[in-house]
């Protein structure tokens, strides 16, 4: 992966490897993010049985990481601003470790969700600062390909939890098992957090805070070419934003990025990809599959998840993120509605899994991949923190809502569950059509300036121009 993507970067070839390296290792909280959020589907049986859960309290046991999760994004940004982004993730890594043995060692159900809580804020933390320190230091004409390296490794985090919990699940060890399948993520937490020392702040971050030089020797290992005029245009637009003195993010000129990002957080969330990704194993149950089965499906499930991202981080830059956002807008509702027959006819179960697959292949390709480029893009430097930490808010008080309601939902409903979620993407078609801009190919700093000129009501064209990069 290292590989494809220095080869993608036509700059020389330290610059490359500084660029990727360093976004590599920012990604690296994805991989955390997913494995986090994915490692309790394999969980939830022996949950409900030791401790007794009904469907509310199930749901509370899952969905109580996301509500850490909110938290964390909330303050995110904050920290992010005061002692950088770099130095947030280290205690987002942090707090990773502690979940992940904390969880393995919970001596009764408050313990664990006390501890699912504290990797939730970890979670809410690297969704909010990974993006926006790769967004700031990547090249505008490479940077969905490499902010979208965070959503590939939150696949291949769930991907990693899915195929660990079926190989533990092969161990038959009993009562530990569901403590191993949490403890195992103290490893590439601890990982994480060594890795993080190699990797430099953020060059916008440094400005902001009047460490110019320091800037400007990140700048030269980013792009010895162009540092000088990098640098110069950052000066300015900070200054910019500077001499507005206090940075309000909810006034009128910002009205049009927060709604780009609430809304492609909402609609996120909406699809139901959460709900289906954490109770995975329990919806394959209620088709009649057995445990074994259904992890194995599950990591059938997380194979097409990641391969693809992959597919769709090769074409962001080149397709766009707005016709992704179509694409799958379309193929995830048709996957859903057959889902939903599938539970309202009681018949022709055997189509669950691929029905599933395709949703998960479309989802990936579009807004999986969109999501946290999106969002790390639309907000100007000044408010940029503050903006990510609302996107990222937004996304994660929906998937606390729906992952907390889905077990009595689907109990009560059944199929009609998943009628609501295709009904969600059908909105988000012609929402995206009609009203999202492109961002492929333009730096922050121009994004800045057309997005602030753009008023929301009167908003009709859907194309941003790129300034000559």
């Amino acid at each position: 992966m290292v590989m494809a993507v220095q080869q993608s970067i036509c700059m020389n070839k330290n610059s490359k490897k500084f660029v990727a390296m360093s976004a590599i290792v920012a990604a690296f909280g994805g991989l955390l993010f997913g494995f986090d959020t994915a490692v309790i589907a394999g969980t939830t049986s022996a949950l409900s049985k030791l401790f007794d859960l009904n469907a509310g309290s199930l749901g509370l046991t899952v969905s109580i990481a996301l509500w850490g999760t909110i938290i964390g994004a909330m303050f995110a940004g904050l920290l992010g601003d005061k002692i950088g982004r770099r130095d947030s993730l280290k205690i987002m890594g942090f707090l990773f470790l502690v979940s992940a043995l904390g969880c393995a060692f919970a001596w009764d159900w408050y313990s664990l969700v006390f501890f699912r809580f504290i990797g939730g804020l970890g979670v809410g933390g690297a969704s909010v600062l990974a993006p926006m320190y790769i967004s700031e230091i990547a090249p505008a004409q490479y940077r969905g390909r490499l902010v979208g390296l965070f959503q590939f490794n939150i696949v291949f985090g769930i991907l990693v939890a899915y195929f660990s919990n079926y190989l533990i699940g092969l161990l038959n060890s009993g009562d530990l098992e569901w403590r191993i399948k949490f403890g195992i993520e103290a490893l590439p937490a601890l990982i994480f957090c060594t890795l993080l020392f190699t990797i430099p702040y953020s060059p916008r971050w440094l400005i902001k805070n009047g460490r110019y030089d320091e800037a400007k020797k990140v700048l030269s290992l980013i792009d010895k070419n162009n540092a000088e005029s990098e640098y110069e245009e950052m000066v300015k637009s900070i200054e910019i934003d500077n001499n507005n003195k206090k940075a309000v993010l909810f006034c009128k000129k910002y009205s049009f990025p927060i709604f780009l990002a609430v809304s492609i957080a909402m609609f996120n969330q909406f699809s139901g990809i959460n709900a289906l990704l954490y109770y995975l194993n329990d919806i394959f149950a209620m088709a009649g599959f057995n445990k074994v089965s259904s992890d194995l499906q599950s990591v059938l499930i997380g194979g097409t998840n990641l391969l693809f991202t992959i597919l769709a981080m090769s074409v962001i830059d080149k397709i766009g993120r707005k016709n992704l956002l179509l694409t799958g807008a379309i193929g995830t509702s048709l996957c859903l509605f057959g889902v939903a027959a599938i539970f309202l006819l009681n018949s022709y179960e055997n189509l669950l899994i691929w029905l599933l697959v395709g949703y998960i292949a479309f989802f990936a390709f579009s807004q999986g991949a969109v999501i946290w480029v999106y969002i790390s893009e639309v907000f100007p430097n000044i408010v940029r923190a503050k903006g990510q930490s609302l996107g990222s808010l937004t996304h994660w008080l929906m998937c606390a809502i729906i992952s907390w309601s889905f077990p009595v939902m689907a109990e009560t409903t059944g199929g009609y569950t998943f009628v609501f979620f295709g009904l969600m993407t059908v909105i988000q078609f012609f929402v995206v059509l009609f009203v999202y801009p492109e961002t492929k190919n333009i730096t922050l700093e121009e994004l800045q300036k057309q997005l602030s000129e753009k008023k929301f009501n009167k908003f009709t064209d859907n194309e941003l121009q790129p300034d000559n990069i």
